[in-house]
């Protein structure tokens, strides 16, 4: 599995937007990101804070799966039940990508797992999502090469998951701890990271206020 290159995609979405394309997220990155895409101060921070989280500052738009077989024990235990079954996956980003994720979330073809494992700043991941945000974009051949999730559109992506999930409406209600809360839960499964997701979302709201 070839990884976009780190920081890319934040480069390219700053050059869209108008701002030095110097690879950092800051509070001028963020106000364009806002003006560009119309959004409230609440929306931004909540969908700039979560993606923050998920892509570590907006300089990782792929998911990377290069995992040890202990870690795999833990995030997947249903899976791997002993560092033994984990181990012919270990280091093996393709092989351990179609394991997890073969056979859902429209992901039949072989290989299918890895070459829709999640791309963008808030990683879109399976066949069925990717084919839903390429249609939404007008643009088929996503569902062909996804890999443009990763670049050109990281942020389109994430905006597409928010609309879908109705987090936006959930944005508007304002920037408060039970606001960010329940968009973690949507956006993560559960609550991993949200002291960071806070802390994130608090800052950015200070920024665009």
């Amino acid at each position: 599995m070839k990884m976009a290159k780190k920081g890319l995609a934040l480069k390219l979405l700053q050059e869209k937007i108008g701002v030095a394309a110097d690879g950092a997220f800051g509070p001028n990155t963020a106000r364009a990101i806002c003006k560009h895409y119309g959004w409230t101060p609440e929306r931004g921070a909540h969908l700039l804070g979560q993606a923050a989280h998920e892509s570590g500052g907006f300089q990782i738009s792929e998911e990377n799966l290069n995992y040890k077989a202990e870690t795999m024990c833990r995030v997947w235990p249903s899976r791997f039940k002993t560092v033994a079954d984990a181990a012919p996956y270990a280091m093996n980003p393709q092989a351990l990508a179609d394991k997890v994720y073969g056979g859902r979330m429209g992901n039949t073809e072989p290989h299918d797992g890895s070459k829709f494992a999640g791309k963008g700043f808030i990683q879109l991941t399976g066949k069925d999502n990717v084919r839903a945000f390429a249609q939404h974009i007008g643009r088929d051949s996503l569902v062909d090469d996804p890999s443009p999730i990763a670049t050109e559109f990281a942020m389109e992506s994430a905006i597409y998951f928010f609309e879908a999930n109705g987090l936006f409406l959930i944005a508007d209600e304002g920037v408060n701890e039970d606001t960010i809360k329940r968009i973690t839960k949507r956006v993560n499964g559960g609550y991993t990271g949200l002291d960071e997701r806070k802390h994130e979302t608090v800052k950015i709201y200070g920024w665009l206020q």
